[in-house]
Parts: structure tokens; C-alpha cells; sequence
């Protein structure tokens, strides 16, 4: 849109406005002569004419007034300037007017003549009230208009705001979700590597390395999903099978592992590496208690909306002193509380209490929905 064209379009918007308030008056006044049976009811056009293209000529100087001492301001100076401005405004466009029908007479004369005294008493008279009337409604749709834009200006400028703080939650709440998971990651990361010291002290070589070679593949696939704070079910429990199958080297036959998994739900979403630290508290306080073989069960099964999956050993079981008494209050298992209400809310839970068979029980309840990979 070039200058002219920007400069063009408020008075063709005055034009047309004050077009459309001009017919609706002139097509009454018709209306009235037609009803009298009036021979010309056609003659008041030239008035109507004068009175509203001068009003169009004349409106910048309203807009241009509203513009510099708005109706916002402090009101009894502003309605009192604004009084005196009006009757400047309707006493200058009625001289116009008054001005161009003396012009018309001069090439048009009429029988009596009309002198200027006549006309201009005649004009100001019939017109005073309503050019009033018109200066205070363009002043206040003005306003209107002004205050619409302001509106909408300071709505948008706090929708804004709220998405800036919705978008600095969010940074914050993953900042929150990736401090738990690095501390989640090197507990038992060097859990791992103890357990590789361990053997390598009691010279079983042979062992120590598998474990080695599995503890590489375990980080190789940690390391895969690092920035992801959800993977499927099935992903977390490859995981599980990796971690699971160093810790059996570890224990050797003392460790027995199954899983009872619906297939269904291996799509499902999990918190990446969220079971392992719950797996890891199971093997360390639970079959780690015991002098004979012990098993850790896996299941999972869907409840509704919610996704269940527990862990669940029979070894001594929770209790309230003692080494127990830290089953399940360990940094893994307190992370892993975190990161769920974190990502969930109040909707996800970590629940632990006793094994209806004996020993101790961990469940992971969370939203139940497939995992973006799926």
C-alpha cells in the first residue's frame, strides 16, 4: 500500500460514512413530502448535500481534536474544552454552508431573494442542534474505537505473558525432570561399576568382563534416549533385561527373574529408566537379604486409565527399623517418586507395601497412553 493510498483512506471512509447517515435522513425527509403530497419532494436535496459533505470535509478536525485532548483525560477540563470546540466546529461548518447555498443563489436566484443575514440565520438555526450532536458522536466513536484497540492491545500482551510463563514452567519442570534423571543415571551407573570391582577382586575374570561387555551395552542404550523423558514399556524393559542380566552374573543361580507383561501394553509410555532403580531396590534389599535363591516378578497390567507395573520380591519385606526401613526411602526410589509428580501430576503414584506372598512390593501407577515412538 503506498503513502497516498494510506493517506487516501480516512477521508473516503468519512466520505462514505457520512454518505450513508445523509441518505437515511434525506430518504425520511422524502418520505415526508411524498406523504403530503408535496409536487417536489426532491427539493431539500441540495441542502442535504451541503450539510453532509461539508460535515465530511469538517470530520479531520474532530478525529485530529479527539486525537489530542482525548475524552480519557481528566474529564472536567477535557468536556469543557471539548463543549467550546464543538460549537467552534458547528459554527465553521455551518458557515460553510450557509456560504455555498449564497454561492448557489447567485447562478441559481431565487423569488424573494435571500440575503446573507437571512441565510445565515436560517442555516444556523435549523442546523445548530444537529451538528452539536454530530462533533460529540464522532468523538465518541472515536473513543470506542480508541478503547476497543486498547483492548484488544492489552489482551493480546497478556496472552502473551501467560504464554511466556506457561513456556518458562515448562523449561523449568524439564530442568526439574532432567536434575532427577541425572541423578538417577550415575547411582546406578556406578551401582554397576562396584559390582564389576567387586568381581574383579575375587579374581573372577571371566565374570567381570561379561559383566563389562553388558554393562557396555546397558550405557550404549541408555545413552541412546538420554533427552527422552518417556520411552515404551517395551524399550524400558529391554533396559531391565540388560541391567537384570549383569546383576544375574553377579548373583549367579541366587536370581530369578519373570515377567508378566501383556503384550498390549508394550506400546504403553513409562519415565525412561523409571523401573530400573525400582528393580535395582528389589535386588539389593530383597534377594540381596537372603542366603538362598531369590525372584523378582515384573507385571504389568492397565487398570482403567492408569498403567500398573510392579515390582515385586520376596525377600524381608519393608519394615519400620532397620536396614529395611530404608527399602524403600533410597535415592532411587525417592527420584523416581519426584520425576512421576513431575511429569504426571497427581495422577501418578509410586506405591510400596507388603507382597501378598511375603516380601516387599513396588508399583509404578501412570496415565495409561502409547509412547510417541508407537
Amino acid at each position: 500500500m503506498t503513502d497516498t493510498t494510506r493517506k487516501l483512506r480516512p477521508w473516503a471512509f468519512y466520505l462514505l460514512a457520512w454518505t450513508l447517515v445523509g441518505l437515511i435522513y434525506f430518504a425520511q425527509n422524502v418520505t415526508r413530502r411524498f406523504y403530503w403530497d408535496d409536487p417536489n419532494p426532491w427539493q431539500d436535496l441540495r441542502y442535504w448535500l451541503a450539510a453532509i459533505y461539508l460535515s465530511a470535509l469538517f470530520t479531520p478536525l474532530v478525529v485530529w481534536a479527539g486525537r489530542r485532548w482525548p475524552l480519557e483525560a481528566p474529564w472536567p477540563r477535557v468536556l469543557a474544552l471539548h463543549l467550546a470546540l464543538s460549537f467552534v466546529w458547528a459554527a465553521t461548518k455551518l458557515s460553510g454552508e450557509a456560504v455555498f447555498h449564497l454561492v448557489w443563489y447567485r447562478f441559481f436566484p431565487v423569488d424573494p431573494p435571500i440575503g446573507v443575514a437571512s441565510e445565515f440565520s436560517l442555516v444556523f438555526l435549523f442546523g445548530l442542534h444537529t451538528s452539536l450532536v454530530a462533533y460529540w458522536v464522532i468523538l465518541s466513536i472515536q473513543a470506542a474505537i480508541r478503547n476497543h484497540r486498547l483492548f484488544l492491545e492489552r489482551s493480546q500482551a497478556a496472552l502473551r505473558a501467560d504464554l511466556r510463563a506457561a513456556q518458562l514452567e515448562t523449561q523449568v519442570a524439564q530442568a526439574r525432570l532432567g536434575a532427577l534423571k541425572a541423578q538417577l543415571q550415575p547411582h546406578f551407573l556406578f551401582n554397576t561399576l562396584n559390582a564389576i570391582v567387586v568381581l574383579v577382586r575375587q579374581q573372577k575374570g571371566r565374570e567381570a568382563e561379561e559383566t563389562l561387555a553388558r554393562f557396555s551395552d546397558l550405557l550404549r542404550a541408555v545413552l541412546a534416549d538420554m533427552e527422552t523423558q518417556e520411552v515404551a514399556l517395551a524399550r524400558e524393559l529391554e533396559y531391565l533385561k540388560l541391567y537384570l542380566s549383569i546383576e544375574q552374573v553377579r548373583f549367579s543361580d541366587r536370581l530369578r527373574v519373570q515377567f508378566d507383561v501383556d503384550p498390549e501394553l508394550l506400546d504403553a509410555a513409562v519415565p525412561h529408566m523409571g523401573l530400573q532403580p525400582v528393580v535395582e531396590n528389589a535386588i539389593h534389599h530383597g534377594v540381596g537379604q537372603r542366603a538362598s535363591p531369590g525372584a523378582i516378578v515384573i507385571s504389568a497390567r492397565r487398570a482403567g486409565d492408569s498403567l500398573h507395573v510392579t515390582v515385586r520380591d520376596d525377600g524381608p519385606g519393608f519394615s519400620t527399623s532397620g536396614k529395611s526401613a530404608a527399602h524403600g526411602l533410597g535415592l532411587g526410589l525417592a527420584n523416581t517418586r519426584a520425576r512421576l509428580k513431575q511429569l504426571y501430576g497427581d495422577v501418578a503414584e509410586l506405591r510400596t507395601g507388603a507382597a501378598p506372598a511375603g516380601g516387599a512390593e513396588v508399583t509404578m501407577i501412570v496415565p495409561f497412553h502409547l509412547a510417541a515412538a508407537a
